[in-house]
């Protein structure tokens, strides 16, 4: 199989060999075919070339995880249209900018008139704007027409762009990485190997496919193997539980196997018949790798990624699965460990992730100069995270040299969210950083620092007026009101100063007036 042409057409020939072949099945036993599969995806296809779109036109979706939305998302890679997924908990602020960055053909929503559309400026706003429920009902479905279930799909080289996914940047705001045809081709067929997927597996998928771990790792790997998905809507660890005999793989966050151990019916012999366990898009604690092989009996498989690199290393499937370590680099992934000069630091030694290989991101959207700088002369990504070599060759990540920081397997810029408590009434600054939790593996918490000390705002004010704002992943879990944030004699923030008060709160702290408030989950 090769990773060049259209990305759909590793799927395809599944269809061709056994279109009777279930793809996917519902919790409520709904069972999607491949040959049906492939026809909705036509009939989407086809709804959208009539809506106006042409190969290379941005199809910006939030809608709710169905079956539907994976042959919506299979549509947009099959016609050559660039896949923009958005997260349904994005408020209507972070989707304007979002929008009026990517400027895409249609936008497909899952309201009836999204609210972001009266932020944006006449000239930004989407040609056309359909509505996709979570059945897939909804405007976007009233241009099917009859004989529209077959697409021929359009050919293309491995280098044209698939899909746009926003990560989190140095400056707050967030950047479109271009995902060409060859980096997800590459990436799933390698994962395949890697992890021996084949048509006997059944993927129990309950991550959402607006974040690249659920839709071009989880859904891509699964599809390009021929095998079938078990598709929850949301994750509810009783529902996992329950489906992980009919199962052979579970691919999950570090928060999702801290919330299944919770769960008493965890048993080995609820997991007799799973093979693999992964976790992915946030650090693994040893203690949830230990707890969890106690429990089972299985050791879960951690890996390594990042939204411009898809997978780069992973613990092996046979061999050793190392608690604190992200495994080996994959097949065609070459990674070093390098200094501020992007030279190769030595064994054991800690400094920057660099990587280069075919899984990487053609560039940042209209940010020719940003991308740029991302990269050394040599052709290598600069991934912004830390780590370091094993002897034999094992990577860990240590750190980030941004202040990145991943909750519940989603990432926050803390520049981002320090904005939107900026412009709280009687805030004169803020800052925020990460804490440790135990279900989210690290969440958002701010110091703020008022105008006047006398009327300070109080934190449940500002975790309301983040909420109004921001996705809840993003909304300080604790907020400190403070005199003063500690700075160097240049002026910067001492964020690890912040973060020590947390384990170690000094006078400043204590003064807060209410050291511990916590957002509504």
């Amino acid at each position: 199989m090769s990773d060049e042409g259209n990305f759909y057409d590793l799927f395809a020939r599944h269809v061709r060999e056994d279109p009777g072949a279930p793809c996917l099945e519902t919790p409520d036993g709904e069972v999607w075919t491949r040959r049906r599969m492939d026809a909705q995806s036509a009939r989407y296809a086809n709804a959208l070339a009539q809506a106006g779109c042409t190969p290379g036109d941005r199809v910006a979706v939030q809608v709710e995880k169905s079956p539907q939305a994976l042959a919506l998302y299979l549509a947009c890679v099959r016609a050559g249209y660039v896949f923009l997924p958005l997260n349904t908990a994005y408020q209507p602020a972070e989707l304007a900018y979002l929008i009026s960055d990517a400027q895409p053909r249609v936008f497909i929503h899952h309201g009836d008139r999204p609210e972001v559309l009266e932020r944006l400026d006449p000239g930004k706003t989407p040609s056309r704007v359909f509505s996709f429920d979570a059945h897939g009902a909804g405007s976007l479905e009233r241009l099917f027409a009859p004989g529209g279930d077959v697409f021929r799909t359009v050919p293309c080289h491995g280098d044209e762009v698939a899909a746009l996914l926003y990560t989190s940047g140095t400056t707050g705001r967030p950047k479109g990485a271009m995902l060409s045809h060859r980096a997800m081709s590459h990436s799933a067929l390698t994962l395949m190997g890697q992890w021996q997927f084949s048509q006997a597996d059944v993927l129990l998928h309950a991550l959402p496919i607006f974040h690249g771990h659920g839709l071009f790792i989880s859904s891509n790997v699964a599809l390009v193997a021929g095998a079938r998905l078990l598709f929850q809507p949301r994750f509810d660890a009783g529902e996992i539980v329950a489906a992980l005999p009919r199962a052979t793989v579970f691919m999950g966050v570090p928060t999702y196997y801290h919330r299944l151990l919770a769960d008493d019916r965890l048993t080995p012999a609820s997991c007799d018949r799973i093979r693999l366990f992964t976790s992915g898009s946030a650090a693994l604690s040893a203690e949830i790798h230990s707890d969890f092989e106690t429990r089972t009996g299985h050791r879960i498989v951690e890996r390594y990624g990042a939204t411009e690199t898809m997978i780069l290393c992973s613990n092996p499937l046979d061999g050793e699965r190392r608690p604190g370590s992200v495994g080996l680099p994959l097949p065609g992934v070459e990674l070093r460990i390098a200094d501020a000069e992007d030279q190769s630091l030595p064994t054991g030694t800690i400094g920057m992730i660099q990587v280069r290989g075919p899984g990487l991101f053609n560039g940042y959207w209209a940010l020719p100069e940003q991308t740029r700088q991302e990269f050394s002369a040599d052709g290598y990504f600069r991934t912004g995270d830390l780590g370091c070599f094993a002897a034999d060759g094992y990577v860990a990540i240590t750190g980030r040299a941004k202040d990145l920081i991943i909750s519940g397997g989603y990432n926050v810029y803390p520049a981002e969210v320090e904005t939107a408590i900026d412009e709280v009434g009687n805030v004169l600054e803020s800052a925020v950083v990460a804490m440790s939790h135990p279900d989210f593996g690290e969440a958002v918490v701010a110091f703020v620092v008022p105008v006047d000390p006398a009327t300070p705002p109080t934190p449940i004010q500002i975790i309301q007026w983040c909420k109004a704002r921001l996705a809840n992943y993003k909304v300080p879990k604790q907020v400190h009101i403070v005199g003063k944030l500690p700075r160097n004699t240049m002026g910067k923030i001492l964020k690890a100063q912040l973060r020590a008060w947390l384990t170690e709160p000094g006078p400043a702290l204590q003064q807060s007036e209410r050291p511990e408030t916590r957002a509504p989950e």
